[in-house]
């Protein structure tokens, strides 16, 4: 099996950069949620036309997540939300030869990485990696063993893990004895590639200090939330990555579809800010 380092190509092209833009692609409800509407290729249509938006306004790579499947299930998913990710990010790898990754919420790292593995993706966004934390779905636990042991099952390797520490929309009173750095140096220590350091609520941004307390351990330092046209500077000369959904939306709303124009302001404002 070929290292990491010699198969994904595409994510060895985002370290010649001081931070990476990477856009939010919020699929519409996929099957087996609430608010399904039976039209795969309505979702498929729209999910294809905000990563024209964000790829024609300059981003670095994409993340392709479930997020309007709300109520999401905890750690397992219906087969439906497998199959309709993996048809839309299929359809988007086709186009795009950028790094691209995938979160299933909630928590469905294990089904996150087969659907990389499948559609040759580059990343994961791991909810359930290291400790514990209760969300509104109820426990996420840490599941760093079985994630990397599938991973390699399923040779698999060029596929790294960012995971989230001390995630937004939770609450994380079980690890309240834990400095966010000591969360982080765990995760690294059970092998993650990325550390994600979130606000408490999507749209709201992480605290400089949080981020800079993860820095210097050897890993990708990645910001989750928050992240917008008043702050992109100054947060991208703390981190690695940025991952930008609500402030690349029509109004800034998360639940509307990408607005070209948005993304061009703050993917040129961090190129000549956090990089000056």
């Amino acid at each position: 099996m070929l290292s990491k380092a010699n198969v994904n190509k595409r994510l060895a092209k985002l370290n010649r950069r001081k931070c990476v833009f990477i856009g939010c692609v919020h699929l519409s409800p996929l099957c087996g949620s609430p608010r399904w509407d039976g039209r795969m290729r309505a979702v498929r249509d729209q999910a294809l036309r905000d990563a024209e938006k964000y790829v024609e306004g300059g981003v670095d790579g994409l993340l392709i997540e479930n997020t309007h499947d709300t109520p999401y299930q905890r750690s397992s998913v219906d087969a439906g939300t497998v199959a309709g990710m993996s048809v839309v990010a299929a359809d988007v790898r086709k186009l795009y030869d950028i790094p691209i990754g995938i979160q299933i919420l909630a928590g469905a790292d294990i089904a996150a990485v087969d659907v990389a593995a499948t559609c040759d993706l580059d990343f994961i966004r791991a909810e359930g990696f290291v400790y514990a934390h209760v969300a509104d779905e109820g426990i996420i636990q840490g599941d760093a063993a079985n994630i990397l042991r599938r991973r390699a099952h399923i040779r698999a390797d060029r596929v790294e893990v960012w995971t989230d520490i001390k995630k937004k929309h939770c609450a994380n009173a079980l690890t309240s004895d834990l400095t966010i750095r000591e969360q982080a140096k765990g995760a690294v220590y059970c092998r993650a590639d990325g550390v994600i350091v979130t606000g408490s609520h999507t749209g709201v941004a992480p605290s400089e200090n949080d981020v800079e307390a993860v820095t210097g351990l050897g890993v990708r330092v990645v910001i989750g939330s928050g992240v917008n046209l008043s702050n992109i500077v100054s947060l991208g000369r703390l981190a690695d990555v940025l991952l930008v959904g609500s402030a690349c939306k029509k109004k800034g709303d998360w639940q509307q579809p990408v607005d070209g124009p948005r993304v061009r302001k703050l993917v040129e404002k961090l190129r000549t800010g956090a990089h000056a």
